[in-house]
């Protein structure tokens, strides 16, 4: 790529966790870019749980803080942002940025390695994306469920399939961190962890609304499928604290 069409993504820090600021219309230039650099790249969406997981577990932080972009999915977050640096990240619907992600892999013919799920969904997730991306090559896919002796194996396949993305999802042990512990055997591509992308690319999950996903109420839907979820209330009470804290102290 020129060097005039190479895009610097500004970074903030929340809670002392890393978000990009990326609009919408700056994506394929960021993502282009990414490609033509070397060496691998991860890509994190990041939600609020993942936000406060980062501040308890180093190792998650550290794969947070190592990724290439960070893109927030909680509303939460971009007000937490505004909040305290007066900077608005752009919030992306995740299934919409992976959407985006592969349409611009398609338009310069490259490839993606489906990795995650289940036999008969990752099948599905494969059949419909190749229907919707016909010039995006899929060179290869696995199920989640890696057995210990067979994960060398395939990770001397995704090094020979070398595609241009890898995408992880629901089954992966160690989901995320799967990504951060490989990454020194992994080939340069960008990797992306989501851990339902499969079931909603095979039609076995519902994504949520766009009015209802830009007015943050993505969260009741999944609370009607798993009530537990509704315990989730606490955590966020302690993220509102925290952000508080912060701003009386200027931490």
């Amino acid at each position: 790529m020129d060097a005039e069409n190479s895009v610097t993504v500004e970074r903030i820090s929340l809670l002392k966790v890393p978000l990009d600021v990326i609009p919408q219309e700056q994506l394929p230039d960021t993502i282009n870019t990414l490609l033509n650099e070397p060496g691998g790249k991860n890509l994190v969406l990041l939600s609020l749980w993942d936000l406060l997981r980062a501040r308890r577990n180093g190792e998650y932080r550290t794969y947070v803080e190592k990724a290439s972009i960070v893109i927030p999915i909680a509303k939460s977050l971009v007000g937490g942002a505004q909040f305290l640096t007066g900077k608005t990240p752009v919030r992306y619907m995740p299934f919409d940025f992976l959407v985006n992600l592969l349409t611009i892999l398609e338009r310069r013919n490259l490839s993606v390695y489906l990795l995650g799920g289940i036999p008969r969904v990752l099948k599905k997730a494969e059949k419909n994306i190749r229907q919707t991306f016909p010039q995006l090559r899929i060179v290869g896919r696995h199920i989640g469920a890696i057995r210990r002796q067979d994960e060398a194996f395939l990770l001397e396949a995704i090094r020979k399939a070398a595609p241009s993305l890898l995408m992880v999802g629901r089954g992966v042990h160690g989901k995320e961190r799967w990504i951060a512990r490989n990454s020194a055997s992994l080939n340069s591509a960008l990797r992306i962890w989501c851990s339902d992308l499969f079931e909603v690319f095979a039609e076995r999950r519902k994504r949520p609304s766009h009015p209802v996903f830009d007015r943050g109420l993505e969260w009741m839907g999944f609370c009607i499928q798993k009530p537990l979820r509704i315990l989730r209330i606490f955590p966020y009470l302690y993220y509102k604290f925290l952000l508080l804290i912060y701003k009386i102290f200027k931490r």
